[in-house]
């Protein structure tokens, strides 16, 4: 509940800010792709001033997202290889519970259970 408080706290704030810039850039920029001929451009596209400044904001967001995600991956793949792990140990734990006939103890309560965490390195 305060964790949606907060965040109503925050965007609904953000959105008025948003409309409020939007209707106060309405004029329309040309943007020109042709850099050899500014007067006549091959390409030339007329935008309104906040779709070109969105626009390049959610670019921004999003290269940037890319390149975090792009970065964590060997975290993730750590991630992995240390689960699998964990699933391999626990089965051939298992197996040599049956073995050696040592009867089979129930996991815990979920609140006992401890999350896998990888620290990460100095490299």
């Amino acid at each position: 509940m305060l964790r949606k408080l907060i965040t109503a706290l925050i965007l609904v704030p953000l959105a008025v800010l948003l409309v409020a810039f939007a209707v106060a850039n309405r004029q329309s920029v040309i943007v020109s792709f042709d850099p050899f001929d500014a007067s006549h451009p091959a390409f030339a596209l007329a935008v309104p001033l906040f779709a070109l400044l969105l626009a390049a904001l959610l670019a921004g967001v999003v290269i940037g997202g890319v390149a975090a995600w792009m970065r964590q991956s060997r975290w993730r793949r750590d991630a992995r290889f240390a689960q699998g792990q964990a699933r391999a140990l626990h089965a051939e734990l298992e197996e040599l519970k049956e073995r050696t006939g040592t009867p089979m103890v129930q996991p815990g309560p979920a609140r006992y259970a401890t999350a896998l965490r990888i620290p990460p390195s100095a490299a």
